[in-house]
């Protein structure tokens, strides 16, 4: 059987795409990327907005449409709290309500429809081979491996759907993420460590650790390879874990990607976050001023209901002070079942469309300054599987100097020359595989 995949949404669902690949591959199916060619796909959902679940919905008319013979099978966070509608869906063979990539096997190896069984776990077959594996052993075309380190979120923010569909917060045993990283690092230079709320790693398991103590342990047991933070909170970056990206010299990148939504008080009290303006902006400076330099990104909101143009104008301001490189920005979209869902006072679509393009603007003149700063600095990057360009430690996509073919498995030092969007490296190959 052949099987595409389509994955909607965040890295951790494409992480979750990922160990559903493997399993399928290992029961013997083969997968098809770029074409048309496939008997089934497998389509991930997202449940982040309304929107969200429509596109999942018309992309699997689209499917259907242009292939009336592929069977579709839909899972993910979507596929939990919509399991009746995608059931209702004739394009529809299977649901499987969550990311349990053996159930996912079970419904590619099934022509007939799969009622779903919580809970339900295949025995693991073949010795010797990756079925039924709890770990991931690549990421396919990706120079980039992620490793997924926990799951679910304790906290209640008025405008996620994410939590109710993934649940609490539960993180992976140490031993378990050790042995992955250690996978995985046999095909990728970097390693990414994702979740849904990383930043609360390890306050569930039997013996309480947190994120620094596991990098501790990656950096010690998994040598010659780059860890990376996903998405943390701002509030949830201490001294600790910045002394050790400090001292790491170049194994912990020095990149935090920390959703701030907004940067005015009264709409950070509406969405329910827990934190003030003030309290990330002291973090956020804290950040900047103990790295010699640092990738600083951040997830804003625009739009939310009851913003005023003065809780914007508090926004803009925030972004203008901070040394962010890059901004993610995104006009309120409202999920059903959510708190934000039910409040009064919506702004209007097109208002937020221009609150965001401001701050999209703003983000741009703050990246292409940042790059100018990096200008004739050193720099450790992965080369990107095209071969044209490559990611620095910081999260900057720069082009290369040359065009010389080069394995991608590696790290490659270099200094970064040029300006604005158009920095690039320029490597130095004498200096053989890079070792910290």
């Amino acid at each position: 059987m052949r099987v595409t995949y389509k994955t909607f949404g965040c890295k951790t669902n494409q992480y979750d795409t990922e160990r559903v690949r493997q399993e399928v591959e290992a029961k013997g199916s083969l997968t098809v990327e770029k074409s048309d060619d496939f008997d089934i796909c497998v389509v991930n959902t997202c449940t982040v907005t309304n929107v969200a679940d429509r596109e999942a919905r018309k992309f699997i008319r689209k499917v259907k449409t242009e292939k009336p013979e592929a069977r579709v099978i839909v899972m993910g966070c979507s596929a939990i709290l919509r399991s009746d509608e995608y059931r209702e869906m004739s394009e529809v063979e299977s649901v499987v309500e969550g990311h349990d990539p053996i159930q996912v096997s079970l419904a590619v190896r099934n022509k007939q429809k799969l009622t779903q069984i919580k809970g339900f776990r295949e025995n693991r077959e073949g010795s010797g081979t990756l079925a039924g594996l709890d770990i991931l052993d690549y990421r396919r075309s990706a120079t980039r491996g992620w490793l997924k380190i926990q799951d679910g979120c304790d906290r209640k923010c008025s405008f996620c759907a994410t939590r109710l569909a993934r649940g609490s917060s539960r993180s992976r045993e140490l031993e378990e993420v050790v042995a992955e990283a250690k996978s995985l690092s046999n095909h990728h230079p970097e390693i990414v460590l994702t979740g849904i709320h990383i930043g609360h790693y390890g306050r569930d398991l039997e013996s309480p650790i947190g994120l620094p103590e596991l990098l501790d342990a990656l950096m010690e047991r998994v040598p010659k390879t780059r860890f990376r933070l996903g998405s943390i909170e701002a509030t949830e970056i201490g001294d600790s874990l910045l002394d050790l990206v400090n001292s790491s010299r170049g194994r912990i990148a020095p990149h935090f990607h920390m959703p701030l939504q907004s940067g005015a008080d009264p709409v950070l009290r509406r969405m329910r976050r827990w934190h003030t303006r003030e309290e990330y902006r002291i973090n956020a400076i804290k950040i900047a001023d103990k790295l010699p330099y640092v990738g600083l990104g951040a997830d804003i909101i625009t739009g939310f209901p009851g913003e005023r143009d003065k809780d914007h104008q508090q926004t803009v301001k925030l972004v203008e002070e901070l040394p962010y490189t890059y901004l993610h920005v995104f006009p309120f979209s409202k999920k059903d079942n959510t708190h934000a869902a039910e409040l009064k006072d919506v702004v209007p679509r097109k208002l937020s469309r221009e609150r965001g393009m401001e701050l999209r603007k703003l983000a741009e003149d703050k990246n292409v300054q940042y790059r100018d700063s990096r200008s004739g600095g050193p720099s450790l990057v992965t080369l990107e599987r095209n071969g044209t360009s490559a990611m620095t430690e910081d999260y900057l996509r720069v082009g290369i100097s040359d065009s010389v073919t080069r394995n991608p498995d590696r790290l490659y030092k270099g200094i970064l020359k040029g300006e604005g969007k158009e920095l690039y490296i320029d490597l130095d190959d004498k200096l053989g595989d890079r070792k910290f």
